[in-house]
Parts: C-alpha cells; structure tokens; sequence
C-alpha cells in the first residue's frame, strides 16, 4: 500500500544545494513541501521549480519549507538552482531510496513528478503523483494544501 495521507512521513536525510544535509527529522514543527521531479534541467521540471521558488514569499507567509528533490548529484542542483533562479534546497536522491520509500518511482525506476505535503507533526496531509510527466501541480494548490495541513484526522 503506498504511503499518502494520514501516514506518517517516511524519514530521511540527504545532502542539497546550498550545501547542507536536509533531514525530516530536523524540521518536524514546521510544515513542508516535498517536490519530488525527475530531472535538473528539463523544460517541465524548469517551470515547475521555478513556479514554486516565484511562490517562496506565500509559502513563507504559511511558514512553510519547500525542498526539491531529484535523483542528479549536487553538482547539477547547484547549476540548475543558478541557472533558473531556484531559492529552495534541491536535494540529491542518487541512490533513490527516499524515491523508494515515497513510492514515486515509476515502472523504469524513474522518477515520477510527485508531491508531498507534510504538517508540522510529520503526518502526510497531502500527495499527488503523476502518472504522466508533463504537468505539475501549481502553487496555489500546494498553498491551499498547506492552509489545511492541520486538518487530517
């Protein structure tokens, strides 16, 4: 059964740009958006973080984190972040295992365009993965998400 709302958020750490290990554990009390995108550098995953990273002020407002995450080293997410303006963490999931424990792969082992909303007590309160990669969900729906964070039972 895959994991989604209501469950508790499978923990990880992993090293990001700007330069750092990003730990679930280490923000629990702060409500966070997890961007799961298949590749630095496409054009869909482009607009789609730059989308958020234009939204950053609103999610701050909500005093909400948004970090992204990819299966590209370090090296590529500082590159991209430059290049696209990006002012979140992107995180490196080389070895895909928090892909795995999000269930985001697809049947390839690709990833799979995903997202994930997680509320201050580190419960799931909202997740979307596609199916097909060339859409992605827009900021106001992630903020509306956010605004109810609290709300599951």
């Amino acid at each position: 059964m895959a994991v989604g709302i209501g469950d508790k958020a499978p923990e990880f750490c992993l090293s990001g740009s700007p330069l750092a290990d990003y730990c679930l554990a280490g923000v629990l009390g702060t409500p966070l958006v997890l961007a799961f995108y298949p590749q630095d550098h496409s054009p869909v995953c482009s607009l789609q973080l730059r989308a958020y990273s234009d939204g950053m002020a609103d999610f701050s407002n909500l005093g909400a984190l948004v970090w992204g995450i990819s299966p590209q080293d370090l090296e590529s997410h500082e590159n991209f972040a430059i290049k696209n303006e990006i002012t979140f963490p992107l995180l490196s999931d080389k070895d895909k295992e928090v892909a795995k424990a999000y269930q985001v792969l697809g049947p390839l082992g690709f990833y799979r365009r995903s997202i994930f909303v997680i509320n201050r007590q580190g419960i799931i309160t909202y997740s979307h993965r596609s199916t097909a990669g060339a859409t992605y969900k827009p900021t106001k729906d992630l903020l509306f998400a956010l605004e109810h964070a609290e709300r599951v039972d």
